[in-house]
C-alpha cells in the first residue's frame, strides 16, 4: 500500500524553525510506525532521529504524537491508523532536540522528585529473605506498577503543557506505586511532595493521560486516589 508520512523535522544547528517533510513509501499495513521509520531513515534520509531501543513495547523511548495522538511507535500498525496519510511529530511540552527527539531531562527530575523507590529503615528479616507481601497488598498498587517512563501520559497533560513545572501524571503514577506499597514507609512524605503548589491538584481530570496510556494504567483513578489520601489523611 502506498503511504505518505509528513514528519516533523528540526535541526537546531541548521534551521531557524521546525518545518515539516514528506516521504512517500510502499509498506505493508501491518507493518509498525517503527518500520516505516527506520524504513524512511535507511532508504530516504539518513539523517532522521528518532528514538527506539527495545521496539516491543517494554522499553517506552519511542513515544510520539502520531496523527495528533501520543502512541508507542513500536506497538502502532499502520492499519490502525485507518489512512494512507500518517503525520508523526515529537510530544509535546518539552524541548525538541533533533526531529523527533525531546529533552527528558525535565521528565525524570519531575519523576526522581517523588521518591520513587522503596522507602523502609526497619531491619532487614532476620532469615536473610525478603520483605514479604501478601498477594492482596501486592494487588493494591499492581496497576501502576506497569509504567514504563514514556512520557506518554505526561505530555498529552493539557497542565502539563499550560505549566512544565507541573509534576506531571507519570510521576504521581509512580509515587501512587509507592505511597500504596504495605512495606514502605515513606507515603507521608510523598503525599506532602504532591500536596503542593505544583503536585497533584494541577490535575484538571481531563483523562487525556489515561488514554494516552500504552499500558492501559488507569492513570485519573490512581491520581484521585493520591488526592483523596491527601485530603483524608489515610490509605484506604
Amino acid at each position: 500500500m502506498h503511504y505518505n508520512i509528513k514528519i516533523f523535522r528540526f535541526h537546531p544547528e541548521q534551521d531557524a524553525k521546525p518545518h515539516y517533510q514528506n516521504f512517500e513509501l510502499e509498506a505493508d499495513p501491518t507493518e509498525r510506525v517503527l518500520d516505516v521509520l527506520e524504513q524512511i531513515r535507511g532508504e530516504q534520509d539518513g539523517t532522521l532521529a528518532f528514538r527506539r531501543s527495545c521496539a516491543h513495547g517494554v522499553c517506552g523511548s519511542d513515544a510520539m504524537r502520531i496523527n495528533g495522538r501520543n502512541y508507542l511507535a513500536c506497538k502502532v500498525l499502520l492499519r490502525d491508523l485507518d489512512t494512507a496519510e500518517i503525520t508523526i511529530e515529537p510530544i509535546l511540552g518539552l524541548r525538541v532536540v533533533k526531529d523527533l527527539i525531546v529533552d527528558m531531562d525535565p521528565f525524570f527530575d519531575h519523576y526522581k522528585s517523588v521518591l520513587p523507590y522503596l522507602i523502609n529503615d526497619d531491619p532487614l528479616p532476620a532469615d536473610g529473605r525478603e520483605r514479604l507481601q501478601s498477594p492482596e497488598d501486592r494487588e493494591r498498587f499492581d496497576d501502576t506498577t506497569k509504567c514504563i517512563l514514556c512520557a506518554a501520559c505526561t505530555t498529552a497533560c493539557p497542565s502539563f503543557w499550560a505549566n512544565g513545572e507541573y509534576v506531571g501524571p507519570a510521576a504521581i503514577v509512580n509515587a501512587h506505586r509507592f505511597i500504596y506499597d504495605s512495606r514502605d514507609q515513606g507515603a507521608e512524605k510523598r503525599l506532602e511532595i504532591l500536596n503542593e503548589q505544583m503536585g497533584v491538584w494541577r490535575c484538571r481530570t481531563a483523562f487525556n493521560c489515561t488514554e494516552a496510556c500504552p499500558r492501559e494504567i488507569k492513570i485519573t483513578r490512581a491520581i484521585a486516589e493520591v488526592k483523596k489520601a491527601i485530603q483524608t489523611g489515610k490509605l484506604e
